[in-house]
């Protein structure tokens, strides 16, 4: 039964993915029925120091937490899955998602001690849910993981499809077609909206099909004359296979480095999305055991992370494996925006050491294509789904508004197009949509075991201590005496290097000294005052002296 009052309204918000590459998660609400979609984290850039990871704001999910039917995960991606730990911490809402999917999960349920208190239903392409208000249907989508979905949700107001991540690869490696005639039928019942992702919009054309890497891998690893050191994301379970093909075809053995690529290949052989002759694996201490020509080695670390196992071997800091002069280095990836700097680096390393290294953009060295669908196949799905109303998501702001004016190129109403901020509400009411409330929506940060914790406030300390340093003023006064009985003693980290710079401390000192006395004559006595009057007089007489604004911290001792 279709609902006529205002507050049934159809809505549809993100609390992250758009605008950014990274930590997704949408919703659809019907009446009192919440779907969540996704629940991503990404990684911190070089201004947010110290901090391990980002997830989304979930402050409207938590009071409207009664209402949450589901978390629906479209595909096993850290930008999908990696702030899942999080929010089940405050929100244990039941799990759908495919096995692979699952299996990913699982790992991190299980690092984080919520595995046994969490529902996880596994899904497929075929699965028909009913939550609330709401049916939820799936068709299958190819990416650079196994195992993709589509969402469709079949509310009393409409339609709305979620594509997740796709291209449309025709020749997939492990034979997963893209459901195109279930996309179409879709679009042939109406479709009300469409949230289809804009990563690649402003690329022109098809994305190459995976099957291409695999013939240019085994080809490098036949010119190879000593060890091959392949790198690519882990998840990628497409390409371990092809790199597993290449290695049995060239004779070689193969050793897996790096923690994350250990638990992939483990959970992706155990569900039997990997084949893996059995001894074919070896440990990496076997590594130096056999003739240089019969191994190959699978590592992290193709976006330059400086932990991961080809930063170290590298630097030759990996104990076990070394890379000698006549090695081949292939990167098998692109780097993700943010990471050249650290790539390149990591490139004049390997070069130093004498390896063979193969990289650069995917097409130029045939050793990556991307997992994301190029202009022509956007236009293929906005054109099988024939929306309403369009929503792009899972991008910065320039991939969006491209993907908008790919949308108007195929006939969707540019005034039916919504490009929105994360927390910005779209609701449809008898088909009629408008955006005009917004939601809490932005970044939580996670640092060690501490989540929300670190805000503003604490980045610009850091930020401050990182560039100027700090001083710390230690002074002891007498509560009978009111005066000062020891100090001031003044220590420097990271400003400038107390033996070469006595006469400033001293004058620091001495600063200090006049300025306790001043506000003793008068009477003051609350700390507070006493310390605010020090951070001023001293950074006034620092910045005047050496043009730098250090951290000051005042410690008053009352003896």
């Amino acid at each position: 039964m279709i609902l006529n009052t205002a507050e049934h309204a159809l809505s549809i918000f993100a609390l992250g993915g758009v605008n950014e590459v990274g930590k997704n998660m949408y919703a659809v609400q019907y009446a009192d029925d919440i779907v969540v979609i996704d629940c991503g984290s990404k990684f911190p850039d070089e201004s947010l120091l110290g901090i391990d990871l980002i997830i989304p704001d979930i402050t409207y999910l938590r009071e409207n937490k009664d209402k949450i039917r589901a978390l629906i995960v479209t595909h096993g991606h850290e930008d999908h899955i990696g702030g899942i730990p999080y929010f089940l911490k405050q929100l244990n809402v039941p799990i759908y998602a495919t096995r692979l999917t699952l299996g990913l999960i699982e790992i991190k349920l299980k690092e984080h001690g919520l595995l046994r208190e969490t529902q996880l239903t596994s899904i497929d392409s075929n699965s028909n849910i009913e939550l609330g208000t709401i049916r939820l249907t799936f068709f299958k989508t190819n990416h650079s993981i196994p195992d993709c979905l589509g969402v469709a949700f079949h509310t009393p107001e409409g339609t709305v499809v979620h594509t997740g991540d796709f291209k449309f690869d025709l020749t997939p490696v492990n034979d997963q077609y893209p459901d195109i005639h279930k996309m179409a039928d879709l679009g042939k019942n109406g479709v009300l909206a469409l949230l289809s992702e804009s990563t690649n919009a402003e690329r022109p054309g098809f994305t190459p099909s995976e099957k291409l890497v695999g013939t240019h891998i085994e080809e490098a690893f036949n010119k190879a004359d000593g060890k091959v050191f392949i790198s690519t994301f882990a998840s990628n379970v497409h390409r371990v296979q092809q790199v597993v093909d290449a290695a049995i075809k060239t004779n070689r053995k193969l050793a897996l480095l790096g923690r994350s690529m250990v638990n992939v290949v483990s959970v992706a052989m155990e569900l039997g999305y990997l084949n893996i002759p059995d001894e074919m694996l070896i440990d990496a201490s076997e590594v130096h055991d056999l003739p240089a020509e019969r191994v190959a080695i699978l590592c992290t670390g193709s976006q330059g992370e400086p932990l991961a196992a080809l930063s170290r071997l590298s630097n030759s800091k990996y104990r076990q494996v070394e890379i000698f002069p006549g090695d081949t280095v292939i990167f098998s990836s692109t780097p993700i925006p943010g990471n050249e700097r650290n790539v390149a680096r990591i490139i004049d390393n390997l070069f130093l050491l004498g390896a063979k290294v193969i990289y650069g953009s995917g097409t130029a060295t045939g050793m990556h294509v991307s997992g994301h669908a190029y202009q022509e196949e956007l236009k293929l799905m906005l054109t099988l789904m024939k929306p309403k109303y369009f929503i792009p998501i899972h991008g910065e702001y320039r991939m969006l508004y491209q993907h908008r004016l790919l949308a108007e190129s195929v006939g969707v109403e540019k005034e039916n197009i919504y490009v929105v901020q994360n927390g910005d509400v779209v609701d449809i009411s008898h088909s009629n949509a408008r955006q005009t409330r917004k939601i809490p929506a932005g970044n939580i940060f996670v640092d060690g075991l501490g989540i929300g914790d670190v805000g503003d406030i604490v980045l610009r300390d850091r930020k401050l201590l990182s560039e100027e340093g700090m001083l710390i003023i230690v002074i002891t006064l007498s509560k009978s005496e009111n005066k000062i009985v020891s100090g001031p003693d003044t220590i420097s980290r990271g400003f400038v290097y107390a033996r070469q710079s006595e006469e400033l401390l001293n004058d620091v000192n001495e600063i200090v000294t006049k300025t306790i006395n001043k506000l003793q004559k008068e009477n003051v006595t609350q700390w507070k005052i006493m310390k605010q009057n020090v951070k001023e007089s001293v950074g006034k007489f620092l910045y005047a002296q050496t043009k730098r604004r250090p951290m000051i911290v005042p410690i008053i001792i009352e003896v």
